[in-house]
């Protein structure tokens, strides 16, 4: 047994050295063959880099060029409500250059270099000393943001056969800048875009996911003959925005805070006219607001522009306005911090943001709340002996006719149209806490108005609550003082008071459409409640009429010559009481028949020795609507009387002047001289500070060879430095008994601002 099982043995072991002989040699042509492919393939490589090396290079390089190009979305433009273009986007080029490609041969370095050099503001020696030390370099930005014309003329060296084949490795990055028309015109509530394409402030800020659009992307792969292709996933451009704006209403608004702040600047202490100046215009019947601004404006163009902080206050890491004026000095010892705190300021809407007291512009609204919570019938009377002792054992509280003794009996329409605190005071004692506060809330105070810009504030812990009001916060609180507001809550809630008692949601949009011109969507007004009745709004509507027209009346100097207005004065001492600073204010509304707008004027502490004079505010309600007014098709219902009617001729002929000025002096277009859109019923659209004209500059600035064109004042021919009388539009020689053909002007330019009569309460 032991004998067989050997021999096995040994069998199974010759069988297996046997095939493992076999195996060997088959293993060893296995690999000659494997080293005779491998050869034969680096053979090929060589052959292929030495014949067509080239020619795959310059395909690679090109597909990592374009492979992954980003195509840039067009952010949407902002409109006003007639069409006027306040944002746009305009594409822009970035100049990149590629160092390896230009690298490849000497004559490329140097027919690039000679054709960037040629084109462009750029030095040779960094460009090539750049491509030295980074020769595999594939993307080096030389210049950003250059327009076409900018880039046409290096285009054509590219295009040219005798100059092109030497010009290799720079190439065009696309882009989009954003661009407003009219610098200044409405930059509280356009707002600007940083450099990344995202909304700051404004409509830009609040829009900014319906303004944006979607990137696309242009891919590129090698097809089966090795030749690049392209595929292209295109970019989806973002909305565009029909705003509420007019811009010529905005432009008038504008122009005169201006002219406020020209004539106040400096006046009795250094700094701008006043801390802050504001006014809203809106529509009572919608809540359109048809013009907001704020003094002092920024260029959207160039928003960190320093200029614009010179005067203005500085402000504290609390955001305190100090005593410290900014001016040359000031502003060159900031640090970074503290300019950026300063620019925010200037970027802030007054008009949302910012809060103060109403002061005597909150009586109406007290009114309103007996009318409407039957607690007054509207026939009561009260009688002012100039000062009230609400609480047994505290200070009374003046009224402002406290000097002389009060104001006697008054009724509640005379309470309105003298701004009597006693009466006032009296029917906040009448109306009760609970009344008072709960009406309070229905015009919204202490709550945001939801407009839809960025920034609004917040003031719910500005206003009194059941807890924290007592009898002399009621007494104050009836005539606007001890609680907060912003512009926009004061305006709102005004409209419903003399629109019929209807509050709309203020807002800014009207509509947004898509870059193909189809609507998106209509934002239809939103009336969100009834806050009086229609008779209570009446009333208000007739005590509001006697402030402006009432023998007693507080705002006389805010009446437009030919028109009959309603509103109220205000003026609210800051904090700490005593310090003689003063928030002076009107909010009125015309024509005072038939409410159309609201106007809302607010002037922040006056650059003057005596602060508590409402006729701050109401000078500029005056000037804004003897302009607004003609231009909405609004006519005067009175008879002017004859200083009325001079002022009138006189602001005509010194429209006349300042057209022909800017006609003969810079530009005979269609176009303003700031470049925008002329208005379609030829009134000049607002430019830059809300100017619609410009001054002579003592020649054509586009052509400075063409002749000087003075203008005669007294006949309002072109005179040219020979005496030659020409047509000041066209420069042509005309016969001076041919009378000059002008277009009238639709609305008057700015005159004097009335007389003084109408005092106003302090309060």
């Amino acid at each position: 047994m032991d004998r067989n099982r050997q021999n096995g043995d040994r069998k199974e072991a010759q069988n297996t050295n046997r095939f493992t002989t076999k195996m060997q040699k088959k293993l060893v042509v296995l690999y000659f063959l494997v080293l005779l492919a491998f050869a034969g393939l680096s053979a090929r490589l060589v052959l292929i880099n030495r014949d067509n090396g080239e020619q795959y290079k310059k395909q690679v390089l090109s597909q990592q060029q374009y492979t992954s190009r980003t195509i840039p979305f067009k952010r949407g433009e902002i409109l006003d409500s007639k069409g006027t273009k306040l944002a746009v986007s305009e594409k822009v080029y970035n100049l990149i250059l590629d160092c390896k490609l230009m690298n490849e041969k000497e004559e490329y370095v140097e027919g690039t270099i000679a054709a960037l050099a040629q084109c462009f503001d750029v030095d040779e020696s960094e460009i090539r000393k750049y491509s030295s030390d980074n020769p595999t370099s594939q993307y080096h930005i030389l210049k950003k943001q250059l327009t076409y014309d900018e880039i046409a003329p290096f285009q054509e060296l590219v295009n040219n056969e005798e100059t092109g084949k030497y010009i290799q490795g720079v190439w065009f990055e696309e882009e989009y800048r954003r661009v407003y028309p009219n610098n200044t015109l409405a930059s509280d509530v356009i707002g600007f875009t940083t450099k990344d394409n995202v909304g700051n402030y404004g409509l830009e800020a609040y829009y900014n996911d319906i303004l944006s659009g979607v990137n696309g992307r242009e891919y590129g792969y090698m097809n089966d003959d090795s030749n690049l292709e392209r595929t292209t996933k295109a970019a989806v451009d973002g909305y565009n925005l029909v705003s509420t704006l007019d811009a010529n209403i905005q432009g008038i608004v504008e122009r005169k805070l201006q002219e406020y702040n020209d004539t106040y600047k400096n006046a009795a202490r250094e700094g701008n006219g006043a801390y802050n100046t504001g006014c809203i215009i809106m529509d009572v019947n919608n809540g359109n607001v048809l013009a907001m601004a704020s003094y002092p404006f920024y260029n959207l163009n160039e928003p960190r522009n320093t200029d614009m902080l010179l005067g203005q206050n500085v402000i504290n890491e609390k955001a305190e306005l100090q005593e410290t004026v900014i001016n040359e000095e000031t502003l060159a010892s900031m640090d970074e911090d503290t300019l950026y705190r300063q620019l925010n300021a200037l970027w802030k809407n007054y008009c949302i943001s910012s809060t103060f007291e109403p002061g005597s512009t909150m009586k109406p609204f007290t009114v309103a709340a007996g009318l409407e919570s039957g607690k007054m019938t509207g026939n009561e009377t009260y009688q002012c002996n100039g000062s009230l002792t609400v609480v047994e054992g505290q200070k009374p509280i003046k009224c402002h006719s406290y000097r002389v003794g009060g104001d006697g009996i008054v009724s509640v329409a005379g309470a309105v149209e003298r701004s009597c605190n006693v009466a006032l005071m009296k029917m906040g004692q009448t109306i009760g806490k609970t009344t008072f506060l709960k009406y309070m809330q229905d015009f919204n105070f202490g709550l945001k108005t939801n407009i839809d810009l960025y920034g609004e504030a917040r003031t719910a812990s500005l206003v009194f609550t059941e807890d924290s009001m007592g009898p002399m916060e009621l007494a104050t609180a009836s005539f606007g003082q001890g609680f907060n507001v912003t512009m926009i809550q004061m305006a709102a809630g005004f409209s419903s008071l003399i629109n019929g008692g209807y509050y709309y949601e203020p807002h800014m949009v009207s509509k947004i459409t898509a870059s193909d011109g189809s609507v998106v969507q209509n934002i239809e007004p939103r009336l969100l409640k009834q806050t009086v009745s229609e008779s209570t709004s009446a009333k208000i509507r007739d005590y509001c009429v006697d402030v402006v027209m009432g023998e007693h009346g507080t705002g006389h100097t805010a009446r437009p010559a030919g028109y009959i207005i309603g509103g109220k004065t205000g003026t609210a001492e800051t904090q700490p009481r005593g310090n003689r600073q003063y928030v002076v204010s009107f909010i009125g509304f015309a024509p005072a028949d038939d409410p159309q707008i609201a106007i809302y004027v607010v002037v922040d502490r006056p650059n003057s020795d005596k602060q508590d004079d409402a006729k701050y505010a109401t000078r500029i309600v005056r000037s804004i609507l003897t302009e607004v007014l003609p231009y909405m098709d609004i006519f005067m219902t009175e008879p002017l009387s004859e200083a009325e009617q001079k002022e009138l001729e006189e602001q005509q002929i010194a429209y006349k002047q300042q057209l022909m000025t800017s006609v003969s002096g810079n530009d005979v277009s269609g176009n303003d001289i700031s470049g925008n859109d002329a208005g379609g019923d030829g009134t000049p659209a607002a430019g830059e500070n809300g100017e619609g004209t410009g001054e002579n500059t003592g020649g054509n600035q586009d052509n400075p060879d063409k002749p000087k064109i003075d203008i005669d004042p007294d006949t309002g021919y072109g005179v040219l430095p020979d005496g030659t009388k020409v047509d000041p539009v066209t420069g042509e020689a005309i016969d001076e008994d041919t009378p000059l053909d002008l277009p009238e002007p639709n609305l008057p330019l700015d005159g004097t601002q009335g007389g003084e009569d109408g005092g106003d309460s302090p309060f």
